[in-house]
């Protein structure tokens, strides 16, 4: 297990104002709108979730880098646990041509709108139940998706994952270290069921017996 940084350049190029967020909207009301991850979320206002996420090519960064870092090469397959509309998995298919992609979101509609290039490979479905066999993919990877479990489903998308990874797997989860980073965490938030620090994600990681890497993300 290794800590791998590959969202942190998405994540910190994006300028967030953490006070509006609590002052301009009922935050518990948004919430229970965003948690539907519908409409509202993901092509919505910018206060109910991305305010609108459409391909701008930002995630290639991430699909290169991750290519270098494992090896990926024409014909092993990739998974992505909480793949949205399938922009990465988009990304995958251009850097590495041949590769086999798959993913799956509890969002029907982030998979009605998923990318037309990856679409049919992608489904709705749990993370706590990957409907595919063991040791299935050569990487699997779940981004800013498992924090928004709780603890029952999380512990099983960790054992999930383990299982059906044959060698390469990663995650990136939303962590803090301090009490600001915490209090941010609590204002940016919409869907996050879980709140932990580095070391408790470690402690989760130990107990489900996940191995592979992982990256932290944090509101500073």
């Amino acid at each position: 297990m290794a800590m791998q940084e590959f969202v942190s350049l998405v994540h910190k190029s994006t300028k967030r104002d953490y006070i509006a967020r609590v002052n301009e909207i009922d935050k518990a009301e948004v919430a229970e709108v965003a948690i539907q991850f519908g409409y509202d979320y993901w092509d919505g206002d910018r206060l109910t979730g991305y305010g609108g996420y459409k391909y701008d090519g930002r995630w290639r960064k991430v699909a290169d880098a991750m290519v270098e870092s494992y090896g990926i090469k024409p014909g092993m397959r990739i998974l992505d646990v909480g793949s949205g509309k399938g922009f990465l998995l988009h990304d995958f298919t251009e850097s590495v041509p041949g590769v086999e992609v798959a993913g799956i979101d509890i969002s029907s509609y982030a998979i009605e709108h998923t990318m037309d290039s990856v679409k049919p490979n992608c489904q709705v479905g749990s993370a706590a139940e990957l409907p595919w066999p063991d040791d299935y993919f050569d990487l699997v990877i779940s981004i800013n998706t498992l924090h928004n479990l709780y603890l029952p489903d999380l512990w099983s998308a960790f054992q999930e994952i383990e299982r059906v990874g044959r060698v390469a797997k990663y995650i990136c989860v939303e962590g803090y270290r301090n009490e600001r980073e915490k209090v941010n965490l609590m204002y940016w938030q919409l869907t996050c069921r879980a709140f932990h620090t580095p070391e408790e994600w470690r402690f989760l990681f130990e107990k489900t017996g996940y191995s592979g890497d992982h990256e932290f993300i944090y509101f500073e």
